[in-house]
């Protein structure tokens, strides 16, 4: 399976069976955490046994089976953190895919405290599930995904020009139309002027950023190229 492949077959999913991950998978997965955490600077963890976490707390989507978790933080003084997170945590999400594993972003509706994040210093941002699931999602899962989400917005409504974009820069927009969102608000819109290309969103002081870094993920694999970090950051082919 392709990044892309990934992308575009990938959902939230929320109920997990009782079978372990692979070893060789956790092992993965663990090794692309250690290189985006030396890269940025950042403290991702992968958390085997994070059920605790889902255990007695009304957390939204009606979690089931939950047992590993990625943990999505870092320091408070790194630039751009909660961008970087969704970014990175993004990479992981769609790895986890191509290894045949579920996933879903969780925000704020779990027990934060059950993770014993160590220091005062860093911010737990957000939460991924990871495990095995159902080959067919449930029909309490279905309805749960039929009630969470939102109708996908039209390919037009995530980007600004007035002029006609390349065939490279769509299929990036079809990739970030794929990404998942805080309540699938889908809040990020890109910018082409001129052959170069913007993303940015209206609000940074919510989930906002997250969303931003993981839509630049997705359109960065699709378009072949990079994203400058930062609001209005610059996409480089």
């Amino acid at each position: 399976m392709t990044d892309i492949e990934a992308i575009n077959v990938r959902c939230s999913r929320r109920h997990y069976t009782d079978v372990k991950i692979d070893d060789l998978k956790i092992k993965k997965i663990k090794n692309l955490i250690d290189g985006y955490n030396r890269k940025e600077g950042l403290n991702i963890r992968f958390i085997e046994n994070g059920a605790d976490a889902f255990t007695g707390f009304n957390s939204y989507g009606m979690f089931k089976g939950v047992k590993a978790l990625i943990a999505l933080s870092g320091e408070k003084s790194v630039e751009d953190l909660k961008e970087k997170l969704g970014f990175y945590g993004e990479l992981l999400v769609i790895e986890a895919t191509k290894l045949n594993l579920g996933t879903c972003f969780v925000a704020g509706t779990f027990n934060k405290k059950k993770l014993n994040i160590p220091s005062e210093d860093e911010e737990l941002v957000c939460v991924i599930t990871i495990g095995n699931v159902p080959e067919d999602k449930s029909l309490k899962e279905k309805l749960l995904l039929s009630v969470i989400h939102r109708k996908p917005k039209e390919l037009k409504e995530f980007y600004l020009s007035d002029e006609k974009v390349p065939d490279w820069f769509i299929e990036g927009v079809k990739a970030v139309q794929k990404a998942p969102s805080a309540a699938n608000r889908q809040p990020v819109r890109l910018k082409y002027d001129k052959g170069e290309v913007t993303a940015f969103v209206e609000k940074t002081d919510s989930f906002q950023l997250m969303d931003l870094g993981i839509a630049k993920a997705n359109f960065s694999l699709a378009a072949h190229g990079h994203f400058e970090f930062g609001n209005h950051g610059k996409f480089i082919k």
